[in-house]
């Protein structure tokens, strides 16, 4: 009956005997989950593909380098059947029905006794879909319900009580679209976000009306420096029960003080998790056409705060060995001080005429690109009005693409 509809279920493998009949293609997209469950994975096969022998070289697996015989399936709880032998193939299948061993064929779904379903998996949730006929509808629905629970647009809330803590989430650059899938995650599940101002402001638009969003720009200050009061509000809210977000622009560890947060969070006991983000340093140059990095032009990048001026006494950047340095220069906090680091930098031998690319709101619909070169970018800056936030690239990189001053846009 080809039309009866598959019974689901989950099968627990740790530790139980999976034979896998087969080392090509088939078997190398299929046994890295079975390894994942704990199988205890026998492969058959004269051959295998490079992957499957490396995993039977790191011991995942062992593997028998030979054909099949009537008797392998022996003991088994599962077997994957996927060799290019049709007659091996259907006397494997009828040694699983005689020995009542769940048989999955890649040669003919309509003769094996179980099916594969396209599955993915997110933060303990896996998903499992048949669609009988149809494998693509099957990844395609998957996909869907996987992206859904990754990114939070498929609300499916837990129901077993939640642990109170808060999330260090790196927003990226500013595009909504480039904060992780983790990140979007967990704003979808807090109770409470403190965000940044430089974080991706399109995002709060889409939280529920009854999430607290709280601008870490307007924390009162009261008896706490701007940081220790937003260290205090994050321990207040969180032991106050709450799931809260701090939501921070690029990465929470380049020049974002995220590890005083987390100190500050561990000294008070509370429970933090930091999820990486993409920092501007890298995202910005890219979206305006400038890669941080190219063969035979820079084979290395430095990322520097220009906070600070040079001058100031408070500086910890070397930049006489700065500029020395014969890759990139990715300037972050620089806009204001970006005639004097330019000084700076020539004064200590860079070339007065390495070329300079300051993107302004690198990766939103504000985006623009304003290019000089070290003599020239102060001026340059003041005169097409550049203000923050903005990322400055020194060097021959700058020159490099099809968006490089005076190279064709075509």
């Amino acid at each position: 009956m080809p039309d009866t509809p598959a019974y689901p279920v989950g099968l627990r493998l740790a530790g139980r005997r999976v034979v896998v009949l087969g080392g090509g293609t088939v078997a190398q997209r299929r046994l890295p989950a079975l390894v994942a469950a704990g199988a205890d994975i026998e492969l058959v096969a004269p051959a295998a593909t490079p992957s499957v022998e490396a995993m039977a070289e790191a011991g995942e697996l062992r593997w028998q380098r030979r054909a099949y015989r009537d008797g392998d399936l022996a003991g088994a709880w599962y077997a994957l059947i996927a060799t290019s032998d049709a007659a091996a193939n259907a006397a494997a299948s009828a040694e699983a029905e005689a020995r009542r061993v769940w048989c999955v064929r890649s040669d003919d779904a309509e003769a094996a006794t179980a099916w594969t379903p396209a599955t993915g998996r997110s933060e303990g949730v896996t998903v499992a879909v048949l669609t009988g006929r149809d494998p693509r509808r099957s990844a395609a629905v998957r996909d869907a319900v996987v992206a859904g629970l990754r990114d939070g647009t498929l609300v499916a809330p837990q129901h077993r009580a939640r642990t109170a803590g808060v999330a260090l989430v790196g927003g990226g650059p500013g595009d909504p679209d480039l904060i992780t899938v983790r990140g979007r995650r967990l704003l979808a599940e807090a109770d409470v976000v403190i965000a940044d101002r430089l974080g991706p402001r399109d995002l709060l638009d889409e939280l529920p009306p009854h999430v607290e969003v709280i601008d870490a720009a307007k924390i009162p200050y009261g008896r706490f420096m701007a940081q220790e009061a937003i260290n205090h509000a994050l321990v207040e809210h969180a032991k106050a029960g709450k799931s809260v977000v701090r939501l921070k622009g690029g990465d929470p560890y380049v020049f974002g003080r995220g590890m005083e947060e987390v100190e500050a969070l561990t000294a008070a006991g509370v429970p933090v998790t930091v999820v990486p983000g993409i920092s501007s340093s890298i995202s910005v140059p890219g979206a305006a056409g400038v890669p941080v990095t190219h063969r035979g032009v820079a084979h290395e990048f430095t990322v520097v705060s220009g906070h600070v001026a040079p001058d100031d006494e408070r500086s910890l950047v070397d930049w006489k060995a700065l500029a020395a340095l014969r890759g990139t220069l990715v300037l972050l906090m620089a806009v204001e001080r970006v005639g004097a680091i330019a000084r700076t930098l020539v004064a200590h031998g860079r070339d007065a005429h390495t070329p300079v690319a300051v993107v302004q709101e690198g990766t939103t619909a504000a985006q623009r690109r304003v290019d000089a070169t070290l003599a020239t970018v102060e001026e340059t800056v003041r005169r097409e009005g550049v203000r923050p936030p903005a990322v400055v690239v020194v060097g021959d990189v700058v020159a490099v693409g099809p968006l490089a001053p005076g190279r064709s846009r075509g």
